[in-house]
């Protein structure tokens, strides 16, 4: 677009042209450019097209105190100026000098003054809880009633739902839900974005909508996710585990290549963040390698006053020195096995002692399970290995039973060396449980440690940096709640590699756990996760997807005051001058009629899940949603037809 004024004309690009899909050839920009009077070559537009995608590369922060930070630099500065050795010694200075300095320092707070007001803003919009958008339910057939089955058979939508089954590999091409084996399918997974009209018919069958729910997986920056579920999850998480990157500089899927002081200040305060969400007697892991080990822990000693260094031997195998044998075996270093778990707490956390028998003679029928213990109600100070019970956790008949466990051998407590959790990168065929990332996902038996060792069967467990969803995945098979945080393409069913290779997606996993997973036909691979089995999963469950408003949409939705007289009025003062200071909110949602202000969410975007986001906002659970209305679990009743503007405030004028 060209804009012109009196004295000058200036090009602004928007982004109807793709940069880095080239969709729009040069020539056809550089013809209506020309049309406009302007003369450039093709080499100077390609010029900008490189500053332009180099500046969407590259780490860029916004700054939590601009106008403290910038003044505290020019302070330095003009210091070193003054007082600096050599030629800038202060006894050069006379009068006249010093006092075009000091002018110099009045000009430059003026700018720094200006443009702290705009980092502000956009801290501001950083900041302000996001809307909940385009959420939708996941759920097993064997939950809903005969009536609403009959409706989906039905439904003009079922044919999209079948493809969707038939991509997954969960059904045969030409599937023919009508003359399903009720038994075999019972846990087929229904996707309520094919059924809107049906949702609420759905949400209707249960009291404490909620409670029933089995997890939520939200796609979305971690940082903004956290900040948006607080007000709901303050105080209720059990149990945080992250996998976050590890800062190694490889080109992965997953943006890896941060400086230290880049990655520092990212999971500093995520996990700053992510803290308030726990319980007084909740566990938090934070898993790295080398890469950022001593980086992390200065992190967690800030704010955790137990730390508990775990050793994943990443190539654990039966065969104690198999492992050394492979791709690692002929690097001009020591081999690399191990990655380190931190698990952190502050006074006493909950903690389930876990056992395990020598995996290599042990007749104990329990897989690769690990035996949780319990201690005998006799025995005050247990001493003795029969001081306690033992047991496993494993399904019959559709609920997550302790199964118990004779001991008649030897067995251990799990140290702080894990060298018996074998990982499919190096101990079995990786077809069996790889889902993504070139194998490098975490095994299901180390989150199923974690997990059983710090929460008990309905607890609730964080991970924001969700990755393939492992997390997810064995949370849901031990019938633990899961809260899931992931900004990744491969949030989706199936999303496509670096290579171009079409992978499993967190949602075409998570739908596959409700299935039942213990042999799963995806893609081209057979996979068999070994935890399905050794738990005896069966399947079923319902889960919700959404995503959150990003800074990004706020920031395309933010309308300026376009003043042309007050821009170009000579009388004010250039910083008086810019029109992003006079911003309008999101205020163009609301209407003033009388001695009411009427809200109409939709002139902000299509598809908002307002129960979800009012929850979200207000920190109350949800029991019930209608047609017209929400009902909170304190009994609140808010009429979805006419939403009293004070209640969404924050989500649309973000001034403090």
């Amino acid at each position: 677009k060209v804009e012109e004024n009196k004295d000058k004309k200036k090009i602004i690009f928007y982004p109807e042209y793709s940069v880095r899909g080239r969709t729009t050839k040069t020539n056809d920009i550089l013809k209506k450019i020309n049309n406009k009077g302007i003369n450039i070559i093709e080499e100077e537009l390609l010029k900008i097209f490189r500053i332009f995608e180099k500046q969407s590369e590259v780490d860029y922060f916004i700054n939590k105190n601009s106008k403290k930070f910038l003044m505290d630099r020019f302070d330095v500065y003009l210091y070193q100026y003054m007082f600096g050795d050599g030629e800038r010694s202060y006894n050069k200075f006379n009068e006249k000098r010093i006092n075009q300095l000091m002018v110099l320092k009045d000009v430059a707070y003026d700018v720094i003054d200006f443009i702290s007001q705009f980092e502000d803003e956009l801290v501001r919009i950083w900041n302000k809880p996001k809307f909940v958008l385009n959420s939708n339910y996941v759920i097993t057939i064997d939950k809903l009633t005969d009536e609403i089955i009959n409706k989906i058979a039905n439904h003009p939508n079922l044919d999209r739902q079948i493809r969707e089954w038939e991509e997954l590999g969960m059904v045969e091409d030409g599937f023919d839900f009508n003359n399903r084996d009720e038994e075999k399918h019972k846990h087929l997974p229904i996707d309520t974005k094919y059924f809107k009209d049906l949702e609420l018919d759905i949400l209707g069958l249960f009291d404490n909508l909620d409670e029933e729910l089995d997890g939520r997986l939200i796609h979305s920056e971690n940082y903004q996710a956290l900040n948006t579920l607080l007000p709901k999850y303050k105080g209720k998480v059990q149990c945080i585990y992250i996998d976050p990157p590890f800062n190694t500089g490889s080109d992965f899927i997953y943006v890896d290549e941060y400086k230290n002081s880049t990655w520092l200040s990212i999971i500093y305060d995520r996990i700053l963040l992510g803290k308030e969400f726990m319980k007084e007697d909740g566990s938090f892991y934070l898993h790295l390698d080398d890469n950022a080990n001593d980086y992390g822990k200065q992190i967690l000693k800030k704010l955790y006053s137990e730390i508990t260094e775990i050793i994943f031997d990443t190539n654990a195998t039966k065969d104690e020195e198999a492992d050394l044998f492979g791709y690692k075996s002929f690097g001009e270093n020591f081999v690399l096995k191990h990655q380190t778990i931190f698990y952190c707490k502050n006074g006493k956390s909950k903690f389930n002692k876990l056992w395990k028998p020598n995996r290599n003679t042990t007749k104990l029928d329990i897989g690769w399970l690990d035996l949780i213990s319990e201690k005998k109600e006799e025995i005050e100070k247990p001493k003795k290995i029969h001081d306690f019970n033992y047991y496993i956790e494993y399904w019959e008949n559709g609920e997550l039973l302790k199964k118990n466990i004779e001991i008649n051998e030897k067995i251990f407590p799990i140290g702080d060396i894990w060298n018996d959790i074998f990982s499919f990168t190096q101990s079995e065929m990786r077809v069996s449980e790889s889902f993504g990332f070139s194998s490098a996902q975490k095994p299901e038996n180390l989150l199923r440690r974690i997990i059983q060792a710090s929460t008990d069967k309905g607890d609730l467990i964080l991970d924001f940096f969700g990755g393939i969803g492992t997390t997810f995945a064995v949370a849901h098979k031990l019938n633990r709640k899961y809260l899931g945080v992931e900004l990744g393409k491969y949030f989706k069913e199936f999303y496509y590699d670096k290579k171009n290779e079409k992978k499993l997606g967190i949602l075409g996993r998570m739908k596959w756990v409700l299935y039942g997973d213990k042999t799963m036909k995806v893609i081209d691979k057979i996979r068999k996760p070994h935890l399905s089995k050794d738990i005896n999963w069966q399947g079923g469950g319902f889960f919700k997807y959404y995503s959150l408003e990003q800074y990004e949409d706020t920031l395309r939705k933010a309308v300026y005051k376009d003043d042309e007289h007050l821009i170009y009025n000579q009388n004010k003062s250039p910083f008086e001058q810019y029109v992003f200071l006079r911003d309008e909110k999101l205020n163009y949602c609301m209407e003033i009629q009388g001695d009411e202000v009427k809200v109409d969410l939709s002139k902000l975007y299509e598809k908002i899940d307002i129960p979800e986001t009012l929850s979200n906002l207000t920190g109350k659970w949800i029991k019930k949603i209608t047609e017209d209305e929400v009902i909170f679990e304190d009994g609140t009743k808010v009429d979805l037809n006419n939403i009293d503007y004070k209640m969404i405030k924050p989500l649309i004028w973000w001034c403090e």
